[in-house]
């Protein structure tokens, strides 16, 4: 049973890193800043989180800890959206999954668990193949978005630490993160005035599946999903995201990106197999 568990919560996890990886192509869609458009997109979310705690029953909590997972859900969130509107989509990404390094830091840090050599292993792998993926790609430019890009990565560090935190509770710091978001994002999006369609309908995708429907399973996954595995599997996102920004808002890859994409792949595959012959026996 404990094996399934796993295995579901990291499906939940791997299922969650997919919805992640529109998000990059969906704001690149949307003429708006980012952080109107993180605003917008947060605040539909929050209808369909909202409408999730009702139907489990779980009721909304709030602490110091639960905080401490908000403002990681809302620096990932904001960062990012900004991030994608100043630099490439490659560059975001590959800076953002700086995430398993940093999750492997803060553990060592403030839980002092040592990571296991197929840990490091993994995430030199992962990191390595994304680190391939846009060696052509990568630019020195956009230094601003190149920066909060890896802030961002930090923060995404936290939201795969929020289970770990004491008296935490996950789904409620997703709630209160993302009426952070909704909130400061307000003011910027009552200064937009272009409402196109493709724009409208962009934005539903992102609150609805890439920010509500992706934390949800994201979650779920955790409750059984180490933090350091959560991490390396959410390695598809920056493998899927930019190939979808390539395919429909004509960034190029290459071919070098493409064999990237399959160390990466690979990587998290073998990961997993290998954690769980570990488990097995």
């Amino acid at each position: 049973m404990e094996h399934k568990n796993r295995r579901t919560g990291t499906l939940c996890v791997f299922l969650a890193a997919v919805l992640y990886s529109i998000g990059g192509l969906c704001i690149k869609l949307i003429p708006w800043g980012g952080m109107a458009i993180n605003g917008a997109r947060t605040a539909i979310a929050l209808v369909v989180i909202g409408g999730y705690l009702a139907v489990i029953r779980h009721p909304l909590r709030f602490n110091r800890w639960v905080a401490v997972g908000a403002l990681s859900i809302f620096g990932t969130n904001a960062m990012f959206s900004v991030a994608n509107k100043l630099t490439t989509a490659a560059n975001v990404i590959v800076l953002q999954f700086t995430a398993p390094i940093f999750v492997i830091l803060f553990s060592a840090l403030f839980w002092r668990r040592k990571p296991g050599r197929l840990d490091l292993l993994a995430c030199g792998v992962v990191f390595g193949g994304i680190l391939f993926f846009f060696a052509d790609s990568l630019e020195m430019g956009g230094g601003l978005g190149n920066v909060l890009a890896l802030l961002s990565g930090v923060a995404y560090a936290g939201v795969f630490l929020m289970n770990e935190l004491p008296d935490s509770d996950a789904i409620s710091s997703v709630f209160w993160g993302d009426v952070l978001s909704a909130v400061t994002g307000l003011p910027f999006l009552l200064g937009e005035d272009r409402l196109e369609y493709a724009a409208l309908a962009s934005l539903l995708v992102l609150g609805v599946f890439q920010v509500a429907v992706a934390y949800i399973l994201l979650t779920i996954g955790l409750k059984t999903t180490p933090p350091v595995t959560a991490s390396l599997v959410s390695g598809i996102e920056p493998v899927l995201n930019p190939i979808l920004v390539a395919v429909f808002y004509h960034e190029t890859v290459g071919p070098l990106a493409l064999a990237g994409a399959a160390i990466v792949i690979s990587g998290v595959v073998g990961y997993n197999v290998l954690r769980a012959r570990q488990s097995t026996e």
